[in-house]
């Protein structure tokens, strides 16, 4: 059986968006069972852990004697087992492979540059220098998948692990309004997280960090 190592217990801004969601609603979608190996935050920096995962990150899956790191590696080995995720024929898969690359490599780094500075650095002055320069470059790249999707319900003729991986960056926008105000990719990313499989691997994301929740210390 596949397991998949995952924090306990992160901050309230992170729940729901950390990335072993994306191997979750993976397995779930594939329907291959897991279990979850729960890490706390101080053992990721373990020589333990770092040596199967050299930046202390998760998620890791392990599986006969497999250990593998990064979500884009994991999300293709399991959608290559699913009919669900992965197109049967070559042409199909190609695409699929294209779109999970798409939403890794042309559109989290802007996302993630706008998260830097709202999540981290928000009151720091060069980061409200910055906001609209990212802000702007980071429209660039939703303008661009929004038109590829007007008129479609997913990237391609149907729903793949390419649509999964784009989702779940897209997510890591909540804080803001520049996904569910958009005419199109707010109608996606819902139809995205209406599945049933994304419902049942947030709920078990979710369960984790409300069972270890930190005990407030005595003021």
């Amino acid at each position: 059986m596949i397991t998949v190592t995952a924090f306990k217990w992160v901050p309230p801004f992170a729940q729901g968006v950390v990335r072993d969601l994306r191997v979750r609603w993976a397995l779930e979608e594939a329907g291959i069972p897991y279990e979850e190996k729960l890490i706390g935050l101080d053992d990721r920096d373990t020589a333990a852990y770092r040596a199967i995962q050299p930046w202390g990150q998760v998620p890791v899956i392990e599986e006969d004697g497999l250990t593998l790191f990064e979500t884009g590696a994991i999300l293709l080995r399991i959608a290559e087992r699913s009919p669900v995720l992965c197109p049967a024929d070559d042409a199909g898969h190609a695409r699929m492979t294209q779109w999970v690359l798409a939403a890794l490599n042309s559109v989290e780094p802007a996302i993630s540059a706008l998260v830097e500075i709202d999540i981290f650095h928000t009151d720091e002055p060069w980061a409200k220098e910055r906001r609209p320069g990212a802000v702007a470059f980071l429209k660039l790249k939703l303008d661009a998948l929004a038109k590829r999707l007007a008129g479609r319900e997913y990237l391609e003729d149907r729903f793949t692990a390419g649509d999964l991986m784009m989702a779940t960056v897209l997510r890591n926008l909540r804080h803001t309004d520049l996904i569910t105000a958009d005419p199109v990719l707010g109608p996606y990313l819902a139809r995205c997280e209406a599945r049933p499989a994304f419902q049942k691997a947030l709920a078990d994301q979710l369960a984790a960090f409300a069972a270890h929740e930190p005990v407030p210390e005595p003021a």
